[in-house]
């Protein structure tokens, strides 16, 4: 004899003896189990949908026409940027007075200060490629023909003014702008710059 459909269940039919009809098994309530279960499913998928939002968040990609990036590239600052406009008003409460972007020097300065020789840079991480563990300076993925180049001749230009102020007797300290994730170590580090064999200027 054949064996029985799983979930089903016989009964004899009216008809010729031993035969028999298939009845579909009643539909069994759903229960706590399942929805434990059909819930953790849910879960599943949503964390790996939010998993895959942020993995395409931390990607750099360039889609921009040439005529686009030139347009939105004339719109960045070179000066009075957020970060550095954060870090004068810092100095500028604790006492330091300074001069801003003074144009005899090489490279422009953010910050001078005449009576200690020292200036003080601030720099953005992309556009002057910190490097290292920086998740702010990260690469673009795609148009490595444009901005290859462009970072790294903005690296070796910075180099090249660093050497120049060097020479002619300058400090010079570089605030990178994720430093200023916390102020209170920023702040320590640009009062010893400062403050080391000033006499007591501000």
């Amino acid at each position: 004899m054949a064996n029985d459909a799983p979930g089903s269940h016989l009964r004899s039919s009216p008809g010729p003896r031993n035969e028999l009809t298939f009845l579909a098994a009643p539909k069994r309530p759903r229960t706590r189990n399942d929805r434990c279960v059909s819930g953790g499913m849910e879960r599943r998928q949503r964390n790996h949908q939010g998993r895959q939002e942020a993995l395409d968040k931390k990607t750099v990609i360039d889609t921009l026409s040439p005529q686009q990036r030139s347009e939105r590239m004339a719109r960045v600052r070179g000066r009075d940027t957020k970060p550095e406009l954060t870090v004068r008003r810092a100095l500028h409460a604790r006492g330091f007075r300074y001069r801003l972007h003074d144009k005899r020097l090489p490279g422009k300065p953010d910050m001078v200060f005449p009576g200690r020789r020292k200036v003080v840079f601030v720099h953005g991480c992309f556009w002057h490629m910190h490097g290292g563990a920086c998740s702010l300076s990260r690469m673009p993925k795609s148009n490595l023909e444009f901005w290859r180049p462009k970072l790294e001749g903005n690296r070796v230009r910075d180099a090249m003014k660093l050497e120049q102020l060097h020479a002619l007797g300058w400090k010079v300290l570089v605030v990178w702008e994720c430093e200023l994730r916390d102020m209170e170590s920023l702040l320590t580090r640009l009062e010893a710059f400062l403050n080391e064999d000033a006499g007591g200027t501000k």
